[in-house]
């Protein structure tokens, strides 16, 4: 169940909705874990849930040294980038959409709420995850990178997050943009750049990891825009 039942007089109305795109719009953090799994064989290491919640949402050679620390592999941060990378360009173009995300995102657009993403997900991979979606993510009024310049510092900062709502047109105020996550990182990001958060974690994730979020569902098919002043569906 939700927790939206029970804690909605705590929500504040907003104007602008902000997605994160890895594990929230997209399946490929299910990708991630296939392809760093594959390099940890050989060594007999497994990539755990405890160190994969602890990158998600960071840049990937920020990401690739503690995977590297954390599990003492064999190779430098930057090998161990190269070789995930030239597994996923075989398994990113794979990547679905999660459920509810289409519903939620047509209706936003309907409704004309401005709406954007913003990823840790540099150019390269962004285009590879996004190759059979093309369509949906010109849905978004703009879409912020990880290697964007003006993203000066990755989540759990909330650089990425403050640069997006600057873009929208007119530029929004944090307050009146609501974040969907799915990352521990990713909410603390948010919730650094004074938004809410509607955190949609995985289900592996440890549950002291979502704490922090305004609220937590456990699919995107739960969420009620109402509660945060934006139309019902119909």
């Amino acid at each position: 169940m939700s927790e939206s039942e029970s804690t909605c007089s705590t929500y504040g109305p907003v104007t602008h909705v902000i997605f994160d795109m890895d594990g929230l719009l997209l399946d490929t953090e299910r990708l991630y874990t296939v392809s760093f799994q594959q390099i940890c064989d050989p060594f007999g290491k497994q990539y755990t849930w405890d160190v994969k919640s602890s990158v998600m949402g960071m840049k990937a050679l920020d990401a690739a040294q503690i995977i590297r620390d954390r599990l003492e592999l064999p190779m430098t941060a930057e090998e161990l980038l190269t070789e995930s990378r030239q597994i996923q360009e075989s398994l990113f173009p794979s990547a679905q959409l999660l459920p509810g995300v289409e519903r939620l995102i047509h209706h936003l657009r309907k409704h004309r709420i401005p709406i954007a993403v913003a990823t840790s997900s540099a150019g390269v991979t962004f285009t590879l995850k996004t190759s059979q979606h093309q369509g949906f993510f010109a849905l978004f009024d703009h879409i912020v990178l990880g290697d964007d310049p003006e993203v000066k510092n990755a989540k759990p900062q909330p650089d990425s997050f403050l640069v997006c709502a600057s873009r929208f047109q007119p530029p929004a105020s944090p307050h009146t943009c609501l974040v969907f996550e799915d990352a521990p990182n990713g909410v603390k990001a948010a919730l650094a750049a004074g938004m809410q958060v509607v955190m949609v974690p995985d289900d592996n994730l440890d549950p002291g990891l979502t704490r922090e979020a305004t609220l937590r569902l456990r699919s995107m098919e739960e969420f009620q825009p109402q509660l945060f002043g934006l139309p019902a569906y119909d």
